[in-house]
């Protein structure tokens, strides 16, 4: 009897470690492919944008002012740390950058699985509960890793398990209610527009618990608006100038609705989907009563939410939906790993089948996408010198090129290669998205908005800068900047004809300026300081 204990023991005790053990290494494994995916490959676009602001801002440019940025302040001064840290090293920063993403949103994992540690049988082993929504967090943003959306998705995670916990009835432990609250303000203070996602689930505890005071959502008001207060004293230009701006032009980026879905259907499948598995597995009894069920509600109730706040923006933007994504993918995987070993139990025979089969469908669709987007970044990683980003590189150390622009409303063609050469940015603008919104603008109008004169602006960013090399994004259904504004500028026609093109790749025309500099005779000319400012 006793060697048949110590033998069911001991194969129960390998079955633990061996359920520790294989999640844990595929966590390891994704997080070794992101990182030297994301090292070896150009950066990002906008994260390469945003800590080549955060450097310049740490040298002293004024921000808002100096440096043209429609994204409220709290990014910028994340960003800062990995600058500064890459500053004091003397390292490129996207080697500092990277390493402190992964470690910012696998602490979060860590932090929610010990929330959710004493929430029943399915989260009693923190191990493998830490390992899939790290896994999530890692794996599905692909090329967008650290983007604000992806860091507010790893910040709202364990103010959501706080929730599901009241709406189950749970007292709050006040300082993880604090600190869950103070995080998840913060981390919708870098997309303030997510903090719509939250009505429905706070909704739901309210009607369901008929328990208005908690802290955690206290604690994140407070938090936005000490926030706030800093932005006023430290960051004022960021509401009279960056808003302004965002308001008047950002408009031209956008998306009809009718689009935003489609290319979404990924997304809009799984939150549907998501949706289907609750209302079966409540309406069966198998999530009623239960702290799955309720958490299952609140990351369900969150995920429309989000998926919502998406198709508001408008904008046609992967990492718009991050959110909403990480949000629906761990609400389908909590379903399975609660429902399907119970599912003879708890659903009727014509239900079983359909809803097992559409959690895993939807699983699968959203693997299908990830590897989708995944594959061309892998593969610049294994072949970065094929990249678009680092054949510009490439050109500009190979002419010697001290100041470069780009005509694109795609910001790589200026970030990363900015940060990789050290050239000089000859524009306020990181790409043509401003002047893009002033033809918008133009077209809905009738006439370009006076307070908003990119055109000119542009132009005289281009004569004064003067830069070496110039590249001309002549891919398809774009917009020919140079055409508007040799139209609607003179001077900007008179010195283009200074440039000629050396090399023409992936769509893209670079040009060369030749011996001679920007002014018609003699130094180039110097426009007014009050000139070259924002309104």
């Amino acid at each position: 009897m006793m060697t048949d204990w110590n033998a069911s023991g001991w194969i129960s005790r390998g079955r633990a470690r061996a359920g520790d053990l294989v999640p844990l290494a595929i966590l390891v494994v994704v997080l070794a492919l992101v990182l030297i995916t994301a090292i070896r490959s150009p950066l990002k676009d906008d994260v390469a944008w945003l800590l080549y602001v955060a450097r310049n801002w740490l040298a002293g440019q004024r921000l808002y002012e100096d440096l043209i940025e429609v994204n409220p302040p709290l990014i910028i001064w994340i960003y800062a740390v990995p600058a500064a840290i890459a500053g004091w090293l003397s390292t490129p920063p996207k080697l500092i950058a990277i390493p402190l993403f992964a470690i910012l949103v696998l602490g979060s994992a860590w932090w929610c699985a010990n929330l959710l540690r004493h929430q029943g049988p399915l989260f009693a082993r923190r191990t493998p509960v830490f390992a899939v929504i790290g896994i999530v967090l890692l794996a599905i943003p692909g090329v967008e890793f650290g983007q604000r959306e992806h860091l507010m998705s790893a910040a709202l995670l364990p103010y959501l398990c706080l929730m599901a916990a009241w709406l189950d009835g749970q007292k709050e432990k006040h300082l993880a209610a604090i600190a869950a609250g103070v995080v998840a303000g913060l981390g919708c203070a870098l997309k303030p527009t997510y903090g719509l996602a939250f009505l429905l689930p706070e909704a739901i505890c309210l009607l369901v618990t008929r328990r208005a005071l908690r802290i955690a959502p206290m604690a994140a008001i407070g938090a936005a608006l000490v926030y706030g207060a800093s932005v006023l004293v430290f960051c004022p230009a960021y509401l009279s100038r960056a808003v302004p701006l965002a308001l008047a032009l950002y408009g031209g980026t956008d998306t009809p609705l009718w689009g935003l879905i489609v290319e979404a259907r990924t997304l809009m499948f799984g939150v549907a989907a998501a949706l289907v598995l609750w209302a079966l597995s409540r309406g069966g009894l198998g999530l009623r009563g239960r702290f799955t069920g309720n958490l299952m509600t609140v990351l369900v109730a969150f995920s429309i939410g989000a998926a919502v706040v998406y198709l508001l923006q408008g904008k046609n933007w992967f990492y718009h939906r991050l959110p909403a994504i990480t949000v629906t993918v761990l609400a389908i995987v909590l379903w399975s790993a609660e429902m399907l070993p119970r599912l003879r139990i708890v659903l009727p025979p014509r239900q079983r089948i359909p809803s097992a089969a559409l959690a895993c469908v939807a699983l699968l669709a959203f693997l299908y996408a990830d590897i989708q987007r995944m594959r061309p970044w892998i593969e610049d990683a294994v072949e970065p010198d094929l990249s678009t980003e680092v054949r510009l590189e490439k050109i500009i150390r190979r002419e010697k090129v001290r100041t470069y622009v780009a005509f694109s409303e795609w910001i790589g063609l200026g970030f990363p290669v900015v940060n990789n050469t050290g050239v000089i940015w000859t524009s306020r603008f990181d790409s043509m998205w401003a002047l893009k919104g002033e033809l918008w603008r133009a077209r809905q109008d009738g006439r370009a908005p006076a307070e908003w004169p990119i055109r000119r602006w542009v132009a005289r960013d281009f004569i004064t800068g003067c830069p070496d090399l110039v590249v001309v994004d002549v891919r398809g259904g774009g917009i020919n900047y140079i055409s508007v504004l040799v139209a609607s500028d003179p001077a900007f026609a008179h010195v283009w004809t200074r440039y000629r093109q050396i090399a023409l790749f992936n769509g893209l025309r670079v040009l060369k300026r030749d011996s001679r500099d920007c002014g018609e005779t003699g130094p180039r000319p110097r426009m007014a300081a009050t000139e070259l400012e924002l309104p």
